[in-house]
């Protein structure tokens, strides 16, 4: 009997250890590194560059030696996601052939790198920044914001195909947490009411302000400057006038 209660004692302890355990968020997507041939991303997909856009990747390509065009895979890849908003495999296909490069090296970087967008991320994508600094300073709230204003859940895509939204790692502007990222747009210290003020300008036509939405500038304090607070003293401020060197008094010239 008493070799049962130990048992049930155990699983009980086990239950409680299991309930506290916080883990991360597991990622279901197979978009990294997984194509899947379908109705809209196919080797059949129609892309060609545009006459500007293709004369804008053939000057960038003559910056690098013959037999290093491999250099522009990356600058390649931005024009196509710019032009159509998004990277198919057949554009990866004419890249590979403009480069002189065998397909497998533009598979390999479209999978590597996640701002390469390897299916439709919207008209607007944006980006609600997750990590601790944007976390603590409620990216939850925000991007539970961006769904409803959007009217688009994280990962999907609106039915107006106006809106992405997903979720990224460190934008690099952790001091002014919160921050979501739309296209090459920073917007910093967002609101909830930010938030929806920012998707309705989308929404009109027009786009944002971005920046800081708080008013400050750069990276100073959110509480305001709490240094050089006034001008700094002359250089000599503090010296003893010993150590003081004098100017040397120069004679002036003789006049006639």
């Amino acid at each position: 009997m008493s070799n049962f209660v130990d048992f049930l004692f155990s699983m009980n302890c086990i239950q409680i250890l299991l309930r506290n355990l916080s883990t991360s968020k597991i990622l279901c997507s197979d978009d990294l590194f997984v194509h899947r041939d379908n109705s809209d991303n196919n080797p059949n997909t129609p892309f060609e560059f545009t006459e500007a856009n293709l004369t804008r990747l053939k000057a960038i390509i003559q910056n690098y030696p013959e037999g290093a065009q491999r250099s522009a895979l990356g600058a390649a890849l931005d024009i196509v996601q710019r032009q159509i908003g998004w990277i198919p495999i057949s554009a990866m296909h004419i890249v590979a052939e403009i480069l002189s490069i065998p397909r497998m090296r533009v598979y390999e970087y479209a999978t590597f790198h996640t701002m390469a967008k390897r299916r439709y991320r919207g008209k607007f994508n944006i980006k609600v920044c997750v990590t601790t600094p944007c976390m603590i300073r409620g990216s939850d709230e925000i991007l539970q914001a961006v769904e409803v204003a959007t009217k688009c859940i994280e990962g999907g895509l609106s039915d107006d195909g106006l809106f992405g939204v997903d979720t990224v790692q460190c934008q690099g502007a952790c001091v002014h947490a919160p921050l979501l990222v739309i296209d090459d747009d920073y917007f910093e210290d967002v609101t909830v009411n930010d938030v929806y003020s920012i998707i309705q300008t989308l929404r009109n036509g027009c786009i944002p302000p971005p920046g800081p939405q708080s008013g400050r500038y750069g990276a100073e304090p959110a509480c305001g400057l709490t240094t050089l607070l006034e001008p700094p003293p002359p250089p000599g401020y503090g010296l003893q006038k010993a150590l003081l060197q004098e100017t040397p008094k120069h004679p002036s010239p003789k006049t006639k």
